[in-house]
Parts: C-alpha cells; sequence; structure tokens
C-alpha cells in the first residue's frame, strides 16, 4: 500500500526554521516528482515546491529564497527546508505523488510570536 507520512511541524516564532519530512512507502520513490502543498482552513491547496525525479527543483513565488526541497532516495524521503518563517506561512503541509491523488495527512506549520 502506498502511504506518505509528514513529521517536523510545529510552533516557530516569525524568522525562525523548521525542517519538514515525508517518509514514503509502497512505492518506487525515484520514480516520482515528488510535492509540497500547504492549505489554509477555508481555502484551496497550494503548491510549495517540487522535486523532479531528476533533482530539478521549482518553488511557488511566495517562498521562493526561503524554502529549499530536497530528496533521500536511500531513506524514500522527501523534505522541505523553511527558513525566515512569516505567519503567513501558517498552514498544515502535505506532501504529494506529482500526477497521483496519493497525499499524506499533513503536518501543522504554525508561524507566531
Amino acid at each position: 500500500q502506498v502511504q506518505l507520512v509528514e513529521s517536523g511541524g510545529g510552533l516557530v516564532q516569525p524568522g525562525g526554521s523548521l525542517r519538514l519530512s515525508c517518509a514514503a512507502s509502497g512505492i518506487v520513490f525515484r520514480a516520482w516528482t515528488l510535492a509540497w502543498y500547504r492549505q489554509v482552513p477555508g481555502s484551496q491547496r497550494e503548491l510549495v515546491a517540487f522535486i523532479s525525479t531528476g533533482g530539478t527543483t521549482n518553488y511557488a513565488d511566495f517562498v521562493q529564497g526561503r524554502f529549499t526541497i530536497s530528496r533521500d532516495t536511500g531513506k524514500s524521503t522527501v523534505y522541505l527546508q523553511m527558513n525566515a518563517l512569516k505567519p503567513e506561512d501558517t498552514a498544515v503541509y502535505y506532501c504529494n505523488l506529482h500526477g497521483s491523488q496519493y497525499w499524506g495527512q499533513g503536518t501543522q506549520v504554525t508561524v507566531s510570536s
């Protein structure tokens, strides 16, 4: 069975950092482009970043220069390093296998003083 499990969320102050992880199982990890999305209650889920099978990365304008997506094939895990966090980054963050409807349960990120 396909399973995606996010972790690493929490409460941080503005300007702080968090590193999110998404551990995948039940898939050939190297065959999938992986993405991070986020969602605020009452709003649509929006793309944050993705990383291709070849390691090419892409970012939404609102996180460019602050967030970094990476993947570890040996651990079947995709990461999102988030620096210089802003209150508007507060959301539930989800990982996704691009082109599929496979999602993790999400991890809450709250940026507040």
